[in-house]
């Protein structure tokens, strides 16, 4: 950080912490509003308006304006530039969303900095957390997912599997939590493949698969058209046909659904949330996504984003509405509350997400359209990551 940003930085939360209180408190998110991914960054959007629908615009006496700064891309250094900026000009308390690993390292040394709370809405990297006190997330880590489809892989008598992730931090993540917990219960791992993050034509890698003949392939892509493609080239390479149980986490989002849905029926993933999850907060979500927001999505990102701004409402009347991170980042250690998803919990030492791992399969629902079904409940998953890692 230069000498004269830090200079900005300090007169300007000097004149905000003068101010015991707000009238006005904005959460500025980084999204991807644009660009390849832009259909996150809408559905961001819809449900921060759905949880304020549903929850009202104030939180302990003061407004909670949500404002939104588009990254499209993975790109470290803009995301650190719109953290400054939304911190230093705008004046906000709080930063959320981040899709990317990479954009929310930038912009972790910054909240450490200037002790403003981020609540992580994507960004899936198991050691992420590690980097900055101001750090927290309603998603997930990828160990959190991967492990247990391989308990779920071994319960069904899977014996030998391959591996093929995206080559990038909550990648190698999935790789290795999937791999560890799979060969610990009995099980092997034929090979682990990794793919340049911005592979799209995956039909090399599933002959390869192919060739080796597992009972199954786990899979963890990045979402959009690397995700289509790994799907389309599974089929086309003949692994469904062969038998070749397809084993995921992400890659059957409702987004997916709409886009390639014939192609993914009786896939198998395991993950926190899909918008069949058989509840009423959920439902109310679902719907009040729908009347903000009409083209938005109910992906997992509804969820994320909604349990995100519910945090900060929290943390928000905590702190009587005063800009104190250390107040804030405390009274989120240990909050739960019952999300879209299910029953959750902030791990009060690791700041991670606990929640619910459902076990889901694609299927056409009575009026035709393709869900996830949730069929298998692992009932309040810790990070993995850490548990794997502490134990080396």
């Amino acid at each position: 950080m230069t000498l004269k940003l830090m200079a900005a930085m300090a007169v300007s939360l000097a004149t905000f912490a003068f101010q015991s209180r707000a009238d006005v408190i904005k959460v500025g998110v980084i999204a991807p509003m644009s660009g390849p991914f832009s259909a996150v960054g809408q559905t961001w959007e819809g449900a921060t308006k759905a949880y304020q629908k549903l929850n009202g615009t104030t939180a302990g006496g003061h407004t909670i304006e949500v404002i939104y700064r588009d990254l499209p891309e993975i790109n470290p250094a803009q995301a650190k530039a719109l953290a400054q900026e939304l911190i230093i000009k705008e004046g906000a308390q709080y930063i959320a969303g981040l899709y990317f690993t990479p954009d929310t390292l930038a912009v972790a040394a910054l909240a450490q900095e200037a002790k403003v709370p981020v609540v992580i809405f994507n960004a899936s990297t198991s050691s992420l957390l590690e980097k900055s006190d101001y750090l927290l997330r309603t998603s997930y880590t990828l160990p959190q997912m991967a492990v247990p489809v391989a308990k779920y892989a071994l319960e069904k008598n899977v014996k030998n599997v391959v591996s093929l992730v995206s080559d990038f931090g909550p990648g190698l993540d999935a790789e290795k939590a999937f791999n560890t917990a799979f060969v610990a219960g009995g099980g092997k791992v034929l090979e682990a493949i990794r793919a340049p993050l911005k592979t799209t034509d995956f039909g090399p890698l599933m002959q390869r698969v192919k060739a080796l003949k597992p009972d199954a392939l786990y899979v963890f892509g990045p979402g959009g058209p690397a995700t289509y493609a790994m799907v389309k080239a599974y089929n086309e390479a003949g692994l469904r046909a062969a038998g070749v149980r397809f084993l995921g986490t992400g890659e059957t989002d409702e987004d997916q659904l709409r886009a390639i849905g014939p192609e993914l029926l009786g896939i198998e993933t395991g993950m926190f949330y899909s918008a069949t999850h058989n509840s009423p907060l959920n439902k109310a979500a679902v719907n009040a996504l729908a009347e903000v927001t009409p083209k938005a999505i109910p992906t997992v990102q509804l969820a994320n984003a909604f349990d995100g701004l519910h945090v900060i409402y929290h943390m928000v009347k905590a702190t009587d509405g005063k800009r104190d991170g250390p107040k804030a980042m405390a009274a989120a250690k240990g909050f739960s509350w019952e999300s879209p998803r299910g029953p959750v919990k902030i791990d009060p030492a690791s700041r991670e997400f606990v929640q619910n791992v459902y076990m889901r399969v694609v299927e056409k629902d009575a009026a035709g359209r393709f869900v996830n079904r949730e069929f298998r409940t692992f009932e309040m998953q810790p990070d993995y990551g850490r548990i794997q890692n502490a134990t080396k």
